[in-house]
């Protein structure tokens, strides 16, 4: 009940008009980010921090939360009507969605996905609303040690869970942690790594990279890659709703869909990708039309679409109660927490219960708002896909620049942004993944003080790490959360040349 009371103080908060309204424009930016391929919100994110520099706390990352929950609701677009998935997680609708659209059932597909990810994304709303406090209240005992294993499992999830490779991952965090040292230590007031520059005594800004790697160098990357042919878009058939069949066949999945996607979404190692796969799996197995699968079966829309929408909420869990992001756009958000001075975790729900409490509420209504955008006004979504490309990533560019210059007038911050931005679009040639260099950025210098606070109540004493039953819990899960994706890659390369060398004899 507690919790409860919480969120109606959240929603008369979210019901201010200046956040209505901020909530209104995130939501139509995610949408008609996720439409466009090959760009998801953490590039749009990513783009507007620099914007919001000078705006109203809550407005701003209400704005921010309505653009991740838009861009999964766009996403579906793209992969529906053209099969190019907007946003990684929606790569599982185009099987079944692209294949309704080839047969004239796009509308039928579009309205599942999108009421899908309405009842999904209103159900986890509310599990994140009814859970936080219980996690906020066992975070509420952690000491320096125990925040320190807590940096540890965010540094290992998203080195571990993002990319290919754990190795590739760890590479990139470290580079995070070494642009970290970049300043003044705070501790000691020794200057490092600042050669000589007196641009760099306060480190290098989150935001300038954040925005130079995820908005430059993903611009620059996805641009690279463009085929010259125009995309070819399947026209939707009649209006863009649901047959009494359609409903009976798609309320089952959605809430199957929400009861996975949810929780893979809390997990440190979780994201939307893997909860649609499983929820995609689930529908296969439990469907009474195991012949429609493959030739658009609209549970294998309804589910995944379910499930992408219910992880991104809760990828919320651990960002707002632990401060751990565990995916690319809560690394963003959170580097949008800290433009405003702000640190996701415990102390948040005390020191800003209005923010974060309008903030979760805001959500609730975010959704209601994206059903209204969704569903009637879908045609006008689709013009987007026309828009030429080189307009739309030199638009990109051009935004990115002057968004940075606007808030540091300077030459070393353009610089910054030019170098960062190359350094993003060579780590995404190489299939280095991005995420974990800003993480490692923002973390970095809460883990060293962190650590170096143990030590000294310890007076040097390494095993304090591993003293307390909490400590050495998150430590062991760290390590199981780098172990376990490296065993499970093995395993899959093996399986893979296991076929190959079958098929070859």
């Amino acid at each position: 009940m507690e919790a409860f009371g919480f969120l109606l103080q959240g929603l008369a908060t979210a019901m201010d008009p200046m956040l209505l309204l901020y909530a209104l424009l995130g939501v139509t930016l995610g949408t008609m980010v996720g439409v466009l391929p090959g760009i998801g919100p953490a590039l749009t994110v990513a783009l507007l921090l620099p914007v919001t520099y000078g705006l109203d706390p809550a407005g701003s990352l209400i704005m921010f939360a309505g653009i991740y929950y838009g861009g999964m609701y766009g996403g579906s677009t793209t992969s529906i009507l053209l099969n190019t998935p907007g946003e990684s997680a929606s790569i599982v609708t185009a099987i079944e969605g692209n294949k309704m659209a080839l047969a004239g059932r796009g509308g039928p597909a579009l309205a599942t996905a999108a009421i899908g990810s309405f009842v999904a994304g209103l159900l986890a709303t509310l599990a994140l609303a009814f859970i936080a406090p219980s996690v906020v209240k066992l975070a509420l005992i952690f000491g320096p040690r125990e925040y320190f294993a807590l940096m540890m499992l965010a540094f290992v999830t998203v080195s571990a869970a993002f990319g290919d490779s754990a190795m590739k991952g760890l590479t990139s965090l470290f580079i995070g942690l070494a642009l970290a040292l970049v300043g003044i230590d705070g501790l000691t007031g020794q200057t490092r790594l600042a050669f000589g520059m007196p641009q760099l005594l306060d480190g290098i800004e989150v935001t300038t990279l954040a925005v130079a790697m995820f908005a430059v160098g993903e611009a620059l990357f996805v641009a690279a890659r463009i085929e010259g042919a125009d995309v070819k878009v399947h026209a939707i058939k009649g209006a863009v709703r649901m047959t009494a069949t359609d409903w009976s066949r798609s309320w089952k999945a959605w809430l199957r869909g929400t009861a996975i996607g949810f929780p893979i979404g809390a997990m440190p190692a979780g994201g939307a990708d893997i909860a649609s796969f499983l929820s995609y799996g689930a529908e296969k197995r439990l469907t009474k039309y195991p012949a429609e699968f493959g030739h658009g079966a609209i549970e294998g829309v309804a589910g995944p679409e379910a499930a992408n929408n219910a992880a991104a909420a809760g990828t919320l869990v651990p960002l707002l109660t632990l401060g751990l992001p565990t995916t690319a756009t809560a690394a963003i958000m959170l580097a949008g927490f800290q433009q405003f001075g702000l640190q996701p975790g415990p102390l948040l729900f005390v020191t800003a219960p209005t923010l974060v409490w309008g903030l979760i509420a805001s959500l609730l209504i975010a959704n209601v708002m994206l059903l209204v955008l969704n569903l009637p006004l879908i045609r006008i979504w689709i013009k987007l896909l026309m828009i030429p490309r080189h307009w739309l990533y030199a638009g990109i560019l051009l935004f990115a620049t002057l968004g940075t210059i606007g808030v540091n007038p300077s030459p070393v911050e353009l610089v910054q942004l030019t170098i960062f931005g190359l350094m993003g679009y060579g780590m995404r040639l190489l299939n280095y993944p991005i995420a974990p260099v800003v993480v490692g950025l923002i973390l970095g210098p809460m883990a060293e003080q962190q650590l170096r606070r143990a030590l000294s109540i310890a007076q040097g004493d390494w095993t304090t790490l591993v003293a307390t039953p909490l400590s050495a819990g998150l430590l062991a899960v760290a390590a199981l959360a780098l172990i376990v994706p490296m065993l499970m890659r093995a395993r899959g390369r093996g399986a893979v040349l296991s076929q190959v060398a079958a098929d070859e004899d």
